[in-house]
Formats: C-alpha cells, sequence, structure tokens
C-alpha cells in the first residue's frame, strides 16, 4: 500500500511563537488521525528551529518550503539544503506554482535543488501543475509530462524512491475553484502513469502523489477517495488546526 500523507505548506504566514503554537493545536488533535497517515508542516524557514522539537515530540514530520541552489557562498538570503538538513527537516517542497510564477525558477535550477536536497538527505515534496490558460487550451497533460520529464527523469531509481509527487492546479490555488475528483484522478493517473515509464509501473505505484488545489475538510474525503490519489498538500486549510486534522481524517 501506498504511504498517505498530508502535507501542510504555510507558505508566508505566522511568526515563529504564532507557528509553535499552530503546531501544538495539531499534535493535541493528532490522535484523531486515522493509523498509517502522515502529517508533515511546510514551515518558513524562521520557524525550524523552534518547531523542530514538538515536531518530534508528536511524531510530525517537518519540511522546508524552498532550498538554494547552491551548497553555500556569497548568496545572500538565501538558505541551503544543509542547513535545512542541520535543523531536523525531513522534507523540502521543491518547484511550488508560486516559486516558478514569483521567482522565474526553471527546470535548472530546480534540477541542482533536487541534487542538493538529495545530498543532505531531504525527501523533495516536488510539486508540478498547469495554469488556467494551459488547463483551457488542453495542454495540462504536456505541461506537467515537461515538468516531470525535466526533473524527476533526472533522478536515480533509489532516489526516486523518496521523492514525493504533488499536483497543483495552478488556476485552484487561492481562487476558491477546486478540481473535481474526477479532475484529480485523471491527472493523478497520468502522472504516476509517465512515471512508470522511466522507473518502471512497481516503483510508479509505490510513490505517493498528492493533490494540491483548495482542498478543504468539505471535499478531502471525495478527493482522497479517488485510486491515484494519496494525499494532500494543503494551503489556506493548513493555518487552521482543526480544518488541517479534519482533511487528514478524510482517510
Amino acid at each position: 500500500m501506498r504511504r498517505k500523507i498530508v502535507a501542510g505548506n504555510w507558505k508566508m504566514n505566522t511568526t515563529p511563537a504564532e507557528g509553535v503554537e499552530l503546531l501544538k493545536g495539531v499534535a493535541a488533535l493528532k490522535g484523531e488521525v486515522p493509523a498509517g497517515v502522515e502529517l508533515i508542516v511546510g514551515v518558513p524557514f524562521t520557524h525550524l528551529c523552534c518547531v523542530k522539537d514538538e515536531a518530534a515530540k508528536a511524531g510530525i514530520a517537518v519540511s522546508a518550503q524552498n532550498c538554494a541552489d547552491h551548497e553555500s557562498g556569497a548568496y545572500t538570503g538565501e538558505v541551503s539544503a544543509r542547513m535545512i538538513a542541520s535543523l531536523g527537516a525531513k522534507y523540502v517542497i521543491l518547484g511550488h506554482s508560486e516559486r516558478r510564477e514569483y521567482y522565474g525558477e526553471t527546470s535548472r535550477t530546480l534540477n541542482a535543488k533536487m541534487a542538493l536536497a538529495y545530498e543532505h538527505g531531504l525527501a523533495p515534496i516536488y510539486c508540478v501543475g498547469e495554469k488556467l490558460d494551459e488547463r483551457e487550451a488542453n495542454k495540462h497533460f504536456d505541461v506537467v509530462r515537461a515538468q516531470i520529464e525535466e526533473v524527476v527523469f533526472n533522478l536515480t531509481p533509489e532516489q526516486f524512491g523518496k521523492a514525493v509527487i504533488a499536483y497543483e492546479p495552478v488556476w485552484a490555488i487561492g481562487t476558491g475553484k477546486t478540481a473535481t475528483a474526477e479532475q484529480a484522478q485523471e491527472i493523478h493517473a497520468f502522472i504516476r502513469q509517465v512515471l512508470a515509464e522511466k522507473f518502471g509501473k512497481e516503483a510508479a505505484e509505490q510513490t505517493p502523489i498528492l493533490y494540491g488545489g483548495s482542498c478543504k475538510p468539505s471535499n478531502a474525503a471525495e478527493i482522497f477517495g479517488k485510486a491515484d490519489v494519496d494525499g494532500g498538500l494543503i494551503g489556506g486549510a493548513s493555518l487552521v488546526a482543526a480544518d488541517f486534522v479534519a482533511i487528514a481524517k478524510a482517510f
């Protein structure tokens, strides 16, 4: 059986003290989450030191939201994979649509980040997904395929075995729109098919693929009920402990 994961992406929200309180709220409710569902919190860099002990105590994994594409050096404002790993993070979110759109991240950049993440023992949560105009032009399969082939296909089989894929319908992030459960299943099944072309069917079948578009307590059960949806990368709803846990309970 594939791993079931619900990961929160806090984005640029909460102060470190507020983040600790939010994490405590999730930890207090964690007993309601079905056995075998892994919880991950994707926190700002400033929070990594603050949340690690509370997260470890509660059995919640910590993820950074990004990492630098260099090991070290004169890169003012950047945070390296080595720094992140030293603070106890297990995961790093890479290729999020906001990083691609607002900060010009390309496949070249992401290949460098992926290599450094693996070098320092971080498992990537690699994001793929199409914009509204690409979906309306029926190019979503081509866009997602390219994002996988240009980065994920460069992994070794051993590295691929540690990866998590997150599908983001970019047109459904922060817009209140949500892909239907059928649309989510269609693209998740396609992603698994593409992964199988490179790494084989067995490896692709074991890879968690998360849904990342306006998932909330009211629609999580329907979306997670689809065969190829293995959980969610949750944005706004992850900032409310009860909502985040309610989504995890949807399994």
